[in-house]
């Protein structure tokens, strides 16, 4: 993972800043986190923490539900696109090994 995506996962902002970038209410964003939609991380004290991906996910949330799409649409469309990134990374990660494979029977064949 970049360094860019490692600061975009960073869980640093409060729902205060979250709820002026997205205008979207308190209970709005407590809403989208009961149904699963967003799972931001706890602080110390339980204050839950958001970071910059999870700002943009309420915003993408926001446009779905502009668009007419229902909370279970939205669920549906967001565990097909975690579906698709599993079988894309585990395309990459079987990939990865049968080259693995193919180029330690390079270096036997070789010496």
């Amino acid at each position: 993972m970049s360094e860019r995506e490692l600061r975009r996962n960073l869980a640093i902002l409060p729902i205060g800043t979250v709820r002026e970038l997205t205008l979207l209410s308190d209970r709005q964003i407590r809403y989208y986190e009961q149904n699963e939609l967003i799972m931001p991380n706890r602080g110390a004290g339980g204050q839950r923490r958001f970071s910059l991906n999870d700002v943009d996910r309420l915003l993408e949330i926001k446009d779905f539900l502009d668009a007419g799409d229902s909370i279970k649409d939205i669920q549906e469309i967001f565990a097909k696109q975690h579906r698709i990134a599993l079988e894309k990374h585990d395309s990459e990660l079987a990939l990865r090994r049968s080259l693995q494979k193919e180029f330690a029977q390079i270096g036997r064949f070789g010496r």
